[in-house]
């Protein structure tokens, strides 16, 4: 395998630049908004009605602009094939076991979409459930979810199309492989929770038309129950709340529980409330056993009455807590307590607990008794990610997964009478991933802050400051950027290239507080963290502004879009996905409300200001020299609408005079993320080529 990387300096007659750009005509139109005083224009608000035929034939042509760049790099395809190749391997996820049957999804490498496996007790042989690669001719149609009944004759399943958050549920009889007549439309951020003869969902209501809206807010989701058999038009309503149109509400049962549980979460809270009636009793009225705006709690399981969950009450690194009489006096008692480092996941099955803790962005698994009593460890492979261990409570044999960066995916079976490990499935890769290496460093953030940095490369890569390197990164929602081997990235890394992964404030890699401290008026903070980040990169030869792309979708599109708007001179190239790209109207689509909770509420004067002040799209500004940059989004990304895209895109060719590309990559018959994995590795092998493309870099394919 070459290994070698050809840099070379294009000059004029290589490079396509910006003078041979012809962009489409794109008319300004004069809207304003006048908020807490400040004049807000938006001249390209009109692209915000994505399936009017104006825009459709705008998007269209900005299409042709950008294919036809595209078409100029001599490797884009070859740099697919290679893609193809590398991650063309068998693949499992770890199994799970219900009322004597085995269930897991396996791809044998070219699968568009993971195949769900079913095996019997007994059996020898494992049979096919659910193959969503024959879902549609296109391989645009995917399966959501997959949900068994707790006796193991029925699973519900989610369809999606297009890469949409709409689902709908059918039902397949696991005896007969049968589907049942009955669809369950018109849900969305909804899984099912199966009780006796039927399943508890979330909906919304119907709109006007056949069609579900890709735009339209998604407000009054209900809870319903569906009866086996009937049409969802008899479902039973189970809860709505016509005064809070903007909440996330469900219902779930817990095994062997005598409860049943509902969740509501309000759009603009970080918090949570939890009610509790008797199971059998639907009359029973609800009661209230948790509240915060600004806390949690996820009751998780029922032993014997008594409801044990997780929750940042009072500890914002997380803690397990129980109530022992939820519909009495509810009391909750502290199991296992507060440490310095992160609770990330709590699994319960045959007694114990298996406590998944965060150290510095690794994972370390304990094993504790229904006391909180410390009973074992789990002896994982090395310093990585972990998930799994959930089953049913009498269920003797468990399954987890462990990765890190160089270390491909690997299931294990975990015998629990033992605490013996022993490897169920490991990925024959097509390449040696001996040859990467994963390095750790901490980054001093501009207010002293130690920010944590994975560097990935080929071992030995000499650090000449000639490296092209990908800055990526997310921040915000809590959410934890886990070491986990990805072979998308392998093109880039055995060409010499670097992988810079940024855990930045505003994620969940130290716990509530390093995630309150990258939202709301606190936003900033994870820019100036990105900022020291590529600072750190080329201080310490890494790599040089020439050569260092920056890279994040949905909100790390967002930061792309922001930190490239705040230091231009850091970057040569810049690729947001699927971003949020104005900060002042994206509560204004599907469940945009929801991020308020991170971003803040345009009715707060200050976060206002604070989110006015980073908006990638109103913050744009002419004479000013923007890395070459490739807009990424799908036509039915129904969670952070192509608008936002479409936007940016729009103001950022009007206000650029440079000889850099501007581009807008529309990703047909996709959504948030790529519909299937053909798409995905279009949408990677076109980055990767611009990236190389817009550095002077030519890999040797």
């Amino acid at each position: 395998m070459s290994t070698s990387l050809i840099i070379a300096i294009l000059i004029g007659a290589t490079v396509l630049t910006n003078a041979q750009i012809s962009y489409p005509q794109t008319r300004r139109v004069g809207v304003a908004d006048t908020i807490h005083g400040t004049i807000v224009t938006d001249p390209y608000r009109w692209l915000e009605n994505d399936r009017d035929p104006e825009v459709e034939a705008w998007v269209a042509e900005q299409a042709k602009t950008t294919e036809s760049y595209l078409l100029k790099i001599p490797y884009r395809y070859r740099v697919l094939d290679r893609l193809h190749t590398l991650t063309n391997f068998v693949r499992y996820s770890a199994p799970w076991h219900r009322a004597g049957i085995t269930f897991y999804y396996k791809n044998t490498g070219a699968q568009n979409h993971n195949v769900l496996y079913m095996k019997r007790d007994g059996s020898t042989e494992a049979e096919v459930l659910l193959d969503p690669n024959t879902f549609s001719d296109d391989g645009t149609v995917g399966l959501a979810f997959a949900s068994e009944s707790l006796d193991g004759k029925y699973l519900a399943f989610g369809k999606t199309e297009g890469g949409s958050d709409w689902n709908d549920i059918y039902i397949i009889d696991l005896s007969t492989k049968q589907i049942l007549p009955e669809v369950i439309k018109w849900t969305k951020n909804s899984g099912v929770s199966w009780y006796e003869g039927g399943f508890y969902y979330s909906r919304y209501q119907a709109s006007d038309g056949k069609e579900k809206s890709l735009t339209k807010k998604n407000s009054y989701q209900s809870v319903m129950y569906h009866k086996l058999g009937t049409a969802q038009e008899s479902d039973q309503l189970i809860f709505s709340d016509p005064d809070h149109p903007e909440q996330f509400v469900g219902c779930y049962v817990l095994e062997r529980s005598e409860y049943l549980i509902r969740y509501v979460r309000q759009g603009a809270s970080d918090g949570n409330e939890i009610y509790v009636r008797p199971l059998r009793e639907p009359s029973a009225p609800w009661k209230k056993i948790f509240a915060s705006t600004t806390t949690s709690f996820y009751p998780s399981h029922d032993e014997k009455g008594t409801l044990y969950g997780t929750s940042t009450d009072g500890a914002p690194n997380g803690k397990v807590v129980r109530i022992a009489d939820p519909l009495g006096a509810a009391s909750f008692e502290t199991v296992i307590a507060e440490r310095e480092n992160v609770l990330d996941a709590v699994s319960f099955a045959s007694g114990r607990m298996f406590l998944t803790w965060m150290i510095h962005v690794h994972h370390e698994v304990e094993i504790a008794d229904m006391t909180g009593k410390v009973i074992g460890k789990i002896d994982l492979p090395g310093l990585g990610t972990v998930s799994g261990f959930g089953g049913e409570l009498e269920d003797t044999t468990l399954y987890y997964t462990f990765t890190a960066h160089t270390y491909p995916t690997t299931i294990f079976e975990y015998t629990v009478a033992t605490g013996a490990s022993r490897v169920w499935q490991k990925v024959e890769a097509k390449f040696d991933p001996e040859q990467f290496a994963a390095e750790q460093v901490f980054v001093t953030s501009k207010d002293g802050t130690r920010i944590p940095m994975f560097i990935l490369s080929l071992k030995g890569l000499p650090k000449t400051g000639t490296a092209p390197t990908i800055l990526y990164g997310y921040g915000g929602f809590n959410v934890s950027l886990y070491p986990s081997f990805n072979a998308n990235l392998i093109p880039w890394l055995e060409q010499g290239g670097v992988v810079a992964i940024a855990n930045l404030r505003g994620g969940g890699e130290y716990g509530e507080a390093w995630h309150k401290a990258g939202m709301r008026t606190q936003k900033q903070n994870v820019f100036d963290d990105a900022i020291a980040c590529a600072e750190w990169l080329i201080s310490h030869t890494i790599t040089q502004p020439g050569l260092l792309a920056i890279n994040g979708g949905s909100n790390g599109g967002l930061l792309v879009g922001a930190v490239v708007n705040q230091r231009p001179d850091l970057f040569r190239v810049a690729v947001p996905e699927v971003g949020v790209m104005d900060m002042l109207r994206f509560q204004l689509f599907t469940i945009g409300w929801n991020w308020q909770a991170d971003y803040g509420e345009i009715a707060n004067s200050d976060e206002f200001k604070a989110m006015y002040a980073y908006s990638p799209y109103h913050q744009l500004r002419e004479k000013v020299n923007y890395p070459s940059t490739m807009i990424m989004t799908a036509d039915h990304d129904d969670r952070v609408v192509p608008a936002h895209s479409f936007k940016y895109a729009a103001m950022l060719q009007h206000v650029y005079k440079g000889d850099r590309p501007m581009l807008l990559r529309v990703q047909i018959k996709s959504g948030h993320g790529a519909v299937n994995r053909d798409k995905q590795l279009e949408g990677v092998a076109d980055k990767y080529s611009f990236m190389w493309y817009e550095m002077g870099v030519t890999p040797s394919y």
